[in-house]
């Protein structure tokens, strides 16, 4: 399979699949991720209890059934949502992820401290606060002026404004966590 010159793509996806389970497996050899090893898994240490419940929060959206568990075909989902997912799909996660307390809005609170964690995690600074931020959206999206977003507004609102799309998506990249995963996988092989 892997040296002859016809490979298919297939065959790389299975091989890529494989190396991903294996991944997968040693690092959960139980065959599900909890909240603790996902921290890990990713390297986030030292949360501030802001930043903390954001990664929790990003954890339930991962565990599509809430059993409390990422199994393996979670994890799949979620890396293909991260590597190959399109504007609608990560605008519908990024959706569930601001929608903190589930309610089906997203309001100017949750948005702030989503964004403030992210930052936190990520490292990054900005030209403009976060409060600022937060602001700015609900300003240009907010269309009824009712203080949240529903789902129609924040999938619109976002999508016609390039300005916060490429912020969202960028902030939310979660391509190099991918990366610093693949090179490790590489490294074992």
């Amino acid at each position: 399979m892997g040296n002859s010159p016809g490979t298919s793509v297939e065959e790389l996806q299975a091989c890529e699949s494989h190396q991903w389970y294996r991944k997968f497996m040693t690092e959960c050899p139980s065959g599900v991720l909890t909240y603790y090893e996902f921290k890990q898994f990713f390297g986030l240490r030292n949360l501030s209890e802001a930043s903390n419940a954001y990664v929790l929060t990003m954890f339930s959206t991962f565990d599509m059934n809430g059993d409390g568990y990422i199994d393996f075909m979670e994890y799949v989902a979620a890396l293909s949502l991260v590597l190959k997912g399109g504007v609608q799909q990560k605008l519908r996660w990024y959706f569930k992820l601001y929608d903190v307390d589930r309610s089906g809005y997203i309001d100017q609170e949750e948005l702030l401290q989503i964004i403030k964690s992210i930052r936190a995690i990520n490292g990054s600074t900005s030209e403009i606060s976060a409060e600022n931020f937060a602001n700015m959206v609900f300003e240009k999206i907010d269309v009824d002026g009712d203080g949240e977003l529903s789902y129609d507004e924040f999938m619109e609102g976002i999508q016609n404004d390039e300005m916060l799309l490429t912020t969202l998506t960028e902030s939310l990249d979660l391509t190099h966590i991918v990366s610093k995963i693949q090179e490790e996988m590489r490294a074992n092989t």
